[in-house]
């Protein structure tokens, strides 16, 4: 995964001072590089069933229907609050100031349904630990969580294992 690692680039200072932002961009952008992270974004689900992956907007679109599509499963976009155009659920979630609400149709899955969330990257876990809530409420069952990056030092992959989430990343970066 270290050739993974090189394709991401990191933006010091963005979006506000102190911050490495990991801009997944270009990993996407090259061929070989995004095949190989769909895959193992995919790979530990391959022989579980899994009926759908949910995706986070908005890069969580990009890969979550690529891991879908290796995984023959359907995809669920989760979106910020008034992008959905049908009935929704929403699940609030703690932002550094304030809260905001992500959602899903109301009908997006039938209880029972065993869902894999997918996205780019996982920081303090806030936005993928609404999205196991959501999940959960609508009676589904979160199989578990792939992200592409992961930033150990938020805690994010603590918290969802907290509540009992499987979890899986590619790469790490110290730092964030």
């Amino acid at each position: 995964m270290s050739d993974l690692r090189s394709l991401i680039r990191t933006i010091p200072d963005y979006p506000k001072p102190g911050i490495m932002f990991r801009d997944v961009t270009t990993l996407m952008g090259n061929a070989q590089g995004f095949k190989a992270a769909v895959e193992g974004m995919a790979a530990p689900y391959a022989n579980e069933k899994i009926d759908a992956v949910a995706g986070i907007e908005a890069r969580g679109f990009i890969l979550g229907g690529a891991v879908a599509d290796r995984l023959s499963c359907g995809f669920i976009p989760i979106r910020k609050k008034g992008k959905l155009p049908w009935k929704t659920i929403g699940q609030q979630y703690a932002l550094e100031y304030g809260v905001d609400i992500i959602e899903i149709h109301e009908d997006a899955i039938t209880p029972g349904q065993r869902i894999l969330i997918v996205d780019d990257l996982i920081a303090t876990g806030g936005t993928a630990e609404a999205a196991a809530k959501l999940i959960s409420r609508t009676g589904g069952l979160v199989a578990g969580a792939s992200f592409l990056v992961d930033l150990p030092e938020l805690g994010g992959l603590d918290l969802l294992r907290s509540h009992g989430v499987r979890t899986h990343t590619l790469i790490a970066f110290e730092g964030h």
